[in-house]
Order: C-alpha cells, then sequence, then structure tokens
C-alpha cells in the first residue's frame, strides 16, 4: 500500500484551491450567509504555534459551514501599525513600511502551507493608505457627530517608547510594550466618547449569549458602574479660596468611618496651594511621577501631604478631618476628591496605616463589631453596620440609602451614578500609526482636514535617529494651508493608537468599496461576525472598543448593527517546556541561560542534556511558547517534516480548545501516524469496493459519527469531535468488507475533510469523487439509525450486578424476568434457591431478590 506524501499533496491542492478561488466568498450568493473570523495578526515575521491552533480552529468551522450549504466568508489581514515596527526601524536602521511588507509576506506563505480555507481576495493591511484613508474619513464622522474631542489631560508616558498609552496597556505600572516605568504627563490628547455609550455597552452584554462569562464579566467590571452619593465637605482654616471640597463615593454606607479627605494633585485647592508654598508645590510634582492607570494608583506607595485644611463631617460639625493631597486621587476620576474609610477601603487603609490616621470599625465582619480595628488588612465584605449612630443595625444596602435620603433632605449631596469607564485617548505620538485627520491654524483653531485631501499619507522620508515622533521634526509634511482661510499651519503629528485600527476592520472586510469605508447593505449581510476566535488577552482591549465603534457607526446611522460578534470563543495557549541551565556571573549573580527545544535530548529517565554532549540540562516548567524562554516550536519545519494535516489535528485532538495545549514530539508524531491510518483506509478501498451485503452495526456507527462529528464541531468541540472519528475509524477497520464497509469509508473522507483537507482531496479525488471535496455536502443522516433499538440492561442479585443482557428495546417485563433468570452467573448465585422477589425496570435494570 502506497503512503501519503503529505508534502506533494499539500503543494497540488493548495493550488487547485488557489487557481480555482474556492474559498472566495460571493456577496451575491443566495445562500445563508456565516462570518468566521479569527483576530488577525500582527505581522512581527513568523507566525507561532499560538497562530496555528488560533486559525485550525477557525478554518475547520468555515470548511464546515461550506459543507452545510452556507456562503462563508473566511478572511484574513494584517493589523499592521504599531511600535515594533518603529523599534526595528531603530535598531536594524530600516523603514517600518518595508520591515512590515516583508513580514506580511513570510508569514503569509506560512499560512498558506497549512491549507487555510481562507478568502485571500479580500486581504487588507491596516497600514495601507486603502485602508487608513477610510480610516481617517471615519474619524471625521465620528467628528462631525461629536464624539471626536481634544482637551488636556494627565497621561500614562512611556518614557522609552515616547509615545502615550491607554490605561489598559500599562501593566502592573510599566508600558506593555517597552516595560518602562510610566510617568504622568499632561498633554491635549484626542479622545473619543466611549463613556456615551457606557451604559449600552454594559447593558449589551446582557444579550451575548454565545460570548464566555468570564469576558462579559471583565467588560462589566472595567466599564464599573457605580451607584453612590456625590457630596460637599465644609472646609475650615486655611482653604486656597475654596469653602468646601466635593467628592464622591459607592459606600455612604461608611461615613461615620471617615478619616481623612484625599485631593489629586491636579485639584484646585493643590494648586492654589502649590502656588503660594514651595514644599507643596515639591510633592505635586512628585505625585505627577507616577502614571494614570487604575492597575498602577493600586500597587504605587500610597504618599500624602498634609494641607493645613480641616473638613467638617456632615453629621458632626465638630468632628475635623485631615485634608491630604493624595498620589493616589486623580482630576480625571470623580471629582479628584475623596474621604478615606481605613477600614473598610485597602487603599485607604494602607494610606492611614503610613500617616498614622484613625481606623475605625462601622461594618461588622461576623462577631467583629468593637470601633477598634486591629486586622492586618481592610474588611470589604458584607455586614451590618455599626458604631455609626443612626445607621446601627443597617445592612449595607439599607444603610446606603439612609445616608443619600439624609444628604439630599439637607441639601449636601445628591445620589448619582458613575462609571469607571473613561473616554478613550486615542492620540500616540509616534510615526507608524493612521495620521489624525486634523489641522491647527492660529487664527481659525483645530479644524478638520478636508475629506478631498484624504488619505493623508505618512511621508516616506523620515528619520528614526533620534527618539519620539519623526513627524514632528519633518521638514515640509507637516505645513499645510488652512482649509479655511488659507493661511499656513499645520498638520497633527500624532497618529492613532492603533486599537482604532482593529475596532472595524471586521466590517471592512465585509464590504470594501474604493470610495467610502464600507457600503451598508453589503456589510450588513454579513454581520455581526457569527464567530469570532481569539485570545482572553483582549477581553477589554479590542473588544470593548470595537462594541463602542460599531454602536458609534449605530448611532451616525452607517450600520444597523450593534454588536460584532454574536459569538466569541477564546481558545487556550499553545505551551511547551522550558530548558536551561544556571549560569553565574563575575559578580555572583546566577541567571538562566535557555535552549531551543531542538538542541535538547531526553534520556530514558526524563532527565535532558544538550544534543551532542553530555552537559545536563534543567527541565522548567511547562509555559507559553515565548522567545525569551526559547521554548517556540517553529510551525514551518513541523510541517516540513510531517505536513499540514498532521500538524492541524495534533491542534485539534490533544486538549479541549478553551484549554492550553501542552506541545509534545510524541503528539505530532501520534497525529501523524493517524493520518497514514486514515490514507490506508482510503488506498485500500478499491480492494473491496465491490463487496456486497449490510453491515448495521457499522451503519449505526457511522450515523451516529456524522451527528455527533457535526454537532461537536459546531459548538467548538474539536477535541470530541476527533475522539469520535478515531471511533468510527477503529469500527471500520475491524468491519469485513461490505456495502456498508464501502460506504463508511466514502463518508470518512466527507466528515473528515474539515480536519484535514488535504489527505481528504487527495482520497476524494482517488475515490472518483465529484469535483472537490471542499464543495462537497456533508454526509445526510438517517435519523432511524440515531434510534438504539437494542439495551443493555443490568441484572443484580440482592443489588450486586451479576450480568448485563442486551435485549430489544421495549421488551416485556415477563421476557427480562426469564432471561435474567437463566443467566449462568445468576444461576449459579441462586443455587437452587427460588427467588423471594424479582423487580423489572423495562430498559435498564432487573433486580433479583433471594
Amino acid at each position: 500500500m502506497s503512503r501519503f506524501n503529505a508534502l506533494k499533496a499539500d503543494a497540488h491542492w493548495q493550488k487547485v484551491w488557489d487557481d480555482r478561488r474556492t474559498f472566495a466568498a460571493d456577496d451575491s450568493s443566495p445562500k445563508p450567509k456565516s462570518y468566521v473570523l479569527e483576530m488577525f495578526p500582527y505581522p512581527s515575521g513568523r507566525i507561532h504555534m499560538g497562530h496555528v491552533r488560533n486559525y485550525t480552529m477557525g478554518d475547520v468551522l468555515a470548511r464546515f459551514r461550506r459543507m452545510r450549504g452556507f456562503e462563508v466568508l473566511h478572511p484574513m489581514g494584517w493589523d499592521a501599525f504599531g511600535m515594533p515596527a518603529e523599534n526595528a526601524a531603530m535598531e536594524k536602521k530600516v523603514h517600518p513600511r518595508g520591515w512590515t511588507l516583508e513580514n506580511i509576506a513570510t508569514m503569509k506563505a506560512q499560512l498558506k502551507r497549512l491549507g487555510f480555507a481562507l478568502d485571500w481576495t479580500r486581504e487588507l493591511a491596516t497600514c495601507e493608505p486603502d485602508y487608513y484613508g477610510q480610516e481617517q474619513a471615519l474619524f471625521l464622522d465620528l467628528y462631525e457627530s461629536g464624539l471626536v474631542y481634544r482637551k488636556e489631560s494627565a497621561v500614562n508616558w512611556d518614557p522609552v517608547d515616547m509615545t502615550v498609552l491607554a490605561n489598559e496597556q500599562v501593566i502592573d505600572g510599566r508600558g506593555w510594550r517597552s516595560g518602562a516605568l510610566v510617568e504622568r504627563r499632561k498633554l491635549s490628547q484626542w479622545f473619543l466618547k466611549i463613556t456615551q455609550f457606557a451604559d449600552d455597552l454594559l447593558e449589551g452584554l446582557n444579550g451575548l449569549e454565545h460570548w464566555p462569562d468570564k469576558v462579559k464579566l471583565m467588560q462589566e467590571n472595567w466599564i464599573g458602574k457605580s451607584e453612590g452619593l456625590q457630596f460637599r465637605f465644609k472646609l475650615n482654616g486655611e482653604t486656597a479660596g475654596a469653602d468646601e471640597v466635593e467628592v464622591f463615593t459607592t459606600r455612604p454606607d461608611t461615613i461615620f468611618g471617615s478619616s481623612f479627605v484625599a485631593i489629586a494633585a491636579d485639584h484646585p485647592i493643590a494648586q492654589a496651594l502649590a502656588a503660594a508654598d514651595p514644599e507643596v508645590a515639591a510633592f505635586v510634582e512628585l505625585c505627577k511621577a507616577g502614571g494614570t492607570s487604575a492597575a498602577e494608583i493600586e500597587t504605587q506607595e500610597k504618599l500624602g501631604l498634609d494641607t493645613g485644611i480641616r473638613a467638617s463631617h456632615p453629621f458632626d460639625s465638630n468632628w475635623q478631618l485631615p485634608v491630604y493631597i493624595a498620589n493616589f486621587v486623580l482630576m480625571d476620576y470623580g471629582t479628584g476628591a475623596v474621604f478615606g474609610v481605613p477600614a473598610h477601603d485597602q487603599r485607604d487603609f494602607e494610606f492611614a496605616s503610613k500617616y498614622g490616621l484613625p481606623i475605625r470599625r462601622v461594618v461588622s465582619e461576623g462577631d467583629k463589631t468593637a470601633p477598634e480595628f486591629h486586622d492586618a488588612e481592610a474588611y470589604t465584605g458584607p455586614g451590618t453596620l455599626v458604631n455609626s449612630h443612626f445607621l446601627d443595625g443597617m445592612d449595607v444596602p439599607d444603610a446606603k440609602r439612609a445616608v443619600i435620603t439624609r444628604a439630599e433632605a439637607g441639601g449636601w449631596g445628591t445620589g448619582t451614578t458613575v462609571w469607571r469607564l473613561r473616554d478613550w485617548g486615542v492620540s500616540r505620538q509616534r510615526y507608524w500609526g493612521t495620521p489624525i485627520p486634523m489641522i491647527h491654524c492660529e487664527g481659525c483653531g483645530v479644524v478638520p482636514a478636508p475629506r478631498e485631501s484624504l488619505p493623508i499619507e505618512l511621508p516616506q522620508d523620515v528619520s528614526f535617529d533620534v527618539p519620539g515622533n519623526p513627524l514632528d521634526r519633518h521638514a515640509t509634511w507637516k505645513h499645510v494651508d488652512c482649509p479655511k482661510c488659507g493661511k499656513p499651519a499645520r498638520r497633527e503629528t500624532d497618529t492613532l493608537d492603533t486599537f482604532v485600527d482593529s475596532s472595524w476592520y471586521f466590517i471592512r472586510f465585509a464590504s470594501q468599496p474604493k470610495d467610502k469605508p464600507f457600503d451598508k447593505a453589503i456589510a450588513e449581510q454579513w454581520l455581526p461576525v457569527g464567530q469570532y476566535i481569539g485570545g482572553v488577552e483582549h477581553a477589554i482591549l479590542h473588544l470593548l472598543y470595537a462594541r463602542f465603534w460599531t454602536r458609534a457607526l449605530n448611532h451616525m446611522g452607517m450600520i444597523d448593527v450593534t454588536e460584532p460578534f454574536a459569538g466569541l470563543f477564546t481558545q487556550g495557549m499553545v505551551t511547551h517546556a522550558s530548558y536551561y541551565q544556571i549560569e553565574e556571573s563575575a559578580e555572583g549573580v546566577e541567571r538562566k541561560l535557555y535552549f531551543e527545544p531542538s538542541q535538547i535530548a531526553r534520556r530514558g529517565d526524563g532527565t535532558a542534556f544538550l544534543t551532542g554532549t553530555d552537559e545536563d540540562v534543567i527541565v522548567g516548567r511547562v509555559e507559553k511558547m515565548s522567545k525569551s524562554k526559547k521554548n517556540t516550536v517553529d510551525p514551518t519545519e513541523i510541517v516540513d517534516q510531517y505536513g499540514a494535516d498532521a500538524v492541524r489535528w495534533f491542534m485539534l485532538s490533544d486538549s479541549p480548545p478553551e484549554r492550553d495545549l501542552e506541545w509534545s514530539e510524541s503528539g505530532i508524531e501520534g497525529a501523524w501516524r493517524f493520518v497514514q491510518r486514515l490514507w490506508r483506509l482510503f488506498d485500500g478501498l478499491a480492494e473491496c469496493a465491490d463487496a456486497e451485503g449490510a453491515d448495521k452495526d457499522l451503519d449505526k456507527k457511522l450515523h451516529r459519527a456524522i451527528a455527533g462529528v457535526a454537532q461537536d464541531i459546531e459548538a467548538l468541540s474539536f477535541n470530541k469531535a476527533v475522539a469520535k472519528l478515531y471511533e468510527l475509524v477503529n469500527a471500520i477497520e475491524r468491519a469485513q468488507p461490505s456495502a456498508s464497509r464501502t460506504a463508511a469509508v466514502r463518508t470518512l473522507a466527507r466528515i473528515a475533510a474539515p480536519m484535514v483537507p488535504h489527505l481528504a482531496e487527495e482520497a476524494w479525488a482517488a475515490m472518483g469523487g465529484e469535483g472537490l471535496i471542499a464543495d462537497a455536502p456533508w454526509p445526510e443522516v438517517d435519523p432511524a439509525l440515531l434510534v438504539d433499538d437494542e439495551v443493555t440492561i443490568a441484572v443484580q442479585v440482592n443489588g450486586k450486578l451479576r450480568h448485563t443482557l442486551v435485549m430489544p428495546k421495549g421488551s416485556a417485563k415477563d421476557v427480562l424476568e426469564a432471561a435474567a433468570l437463566a443467566a449462568d452467573n445468576v444461576v449459579r448465585t441462586l443455587d437452587g434457591k427460588a427467588p423471594k422477589k424479582v423487580i423489572v425496570v423495562p430498559d435498564r435494570l432487573v433486580n433479583i431478590v433471594a
């Protein structure tokens, strides 16, 4: 029997699919539409195994949907703007565009080697003017609709990448790409009014039935709707011209646990004090060194400066609270002022502990009710109000309402709703991004660029010799006449956050006219995306922004869709063990020296050593593949060795798709062996194709596999579908030659085709199948063969299992009783004694009481 030549088959069928444009979606098709999309990649240079897993899942679903009669849109493109290209320009002395396009070409060739059913006719790259020019047009639409504005605000400044970062791009106080400690700066920035849609974004989560609960919860927490009280403290002492300070709290119930009031360094009171006092001015500058992200504020050391001002407690004018300037309070959040309740807020607890401020319990924790608070951290759970005057004995919700009622009646506060979500700052001080289509004029102010000037293309003659934005230094590009008055003006040199690029690309995939961003009618045929697949790390950044952008377009009447993705699936990562040796520097500092898996050999006892040597290597944790740990595996090398179908099969078979998948040599070798098993079945079909007769048991197994695999693919339970195909192959191999077996082999090719498409096409051609198997319909299921006509019945004696019967379904009780009593094990157990009682549960159980 011949061996399946994977590399030859891969190249042949990939060319056939390309030549015939097999997977090009037809907008005018009368078939029902299905849009399958994986998050498009950043063209970093090489695809990795995470890409392979992600795109294989989407590909199986897309191919399956085509077989089920859908017109499928399954496109691919490139999220091509961003800092890595500029970093490469600085490090390698190349232009970001050339570096990016070269990477795209390499990665596209790699993806094609895997035989994905992609519509390459719709390929797009966000760095091309025909894409970002349409994005500029959408920005102007948003501006004209009042959804874009410019203001000076505190920003997260990355001192290495020399750009502003969104709060979501600051991880543990550091830039998400550079790893540099983020600084707080004041800059004029462009913002998108995402907060205008906060309530709708929150409410819309309830309708996303096919999204993971964890992602919806992450978005709900990020949007952060809070009901609370906005109220005013009266001030005493040197108040810098103010007689009161306004604060907001979500916990008005804890007002009798107040210990201090804290204001932001940018608060008008702090600014007034700083103007007159060098010590205050120095502290205000110190506060600016921190970032603005919520994550950093929570983790940084809490610093404060007592202003000498005192605030009167609203329920007791004799109760005076110190007013501090604090580095954890930001002017952009709420009112720029808070009151501290150390016993019931961890941030306040840390601050009060540092400065020796009172910590008073006002919410009980079990039997802890005393005002003295000696715990190691704040208590934020439920309880009954204590040490709180008229609130004592109330639960937290009732106490909140009681305080709000008194504040409103007394005229010193108002019940209100606030959001954690902030408007999206989209200005970035870098070159490799979409130029913001605005013009600055000394006389007219900031005006939109004329639409006929779009796309505003990036200049190619830029230098990266020094850090910062080359557009600021360009001799000619930024100089332009004002479209209003005609006088000399300058272009906006900031570019858009790259998350803007990915907030609407799925719409451009659906419709790509040259004269506008998309055609409404055509886009709406495909949208929302039926199934979106990508990493959970994008739960907030990309997915929330895409939901906002779609709502903004709907708000402007450009599209009758509000949710971009009807279904969302977040796949697990591909992992691998890491290998390293401990190396000690001359200074005595230990560090890990990592090795690539290809450099490692394993002994029988599981220990590892460097190939070609006897040097031992430590086998580290199994973790996400990363270049820094060198625990990556090159997909191209694996495809060259085993073929695309074996790689695809392994990606689908070894683990539930939502869980991490550990890469292993034994796993890919097992997948390759199974591909060869399949080929032996197909290749051997001619020898018994003329066999006659039926095999009822095999017919049942076949039709159950057809139905079960379809159900599993639709549910994205690919490992379960793979298990069912294993079972069917085992059953076919055991079966005797018959017409049933021949039909099962031919049908197997079709139901395995979404997973191993090259092998399936080769088998289909060898079996004389009509056309391409990629165009063949999914096999029909005979419902009668899904119904069990036999059942397995347990036979117990005194409650212990002694035998099982396989009987026709629905057998009468007396027939079941007779068969059970005649069974050898039962006869031996009874040993000639007559049973006292026989209990029969039809189709399930016979219990004999001896």
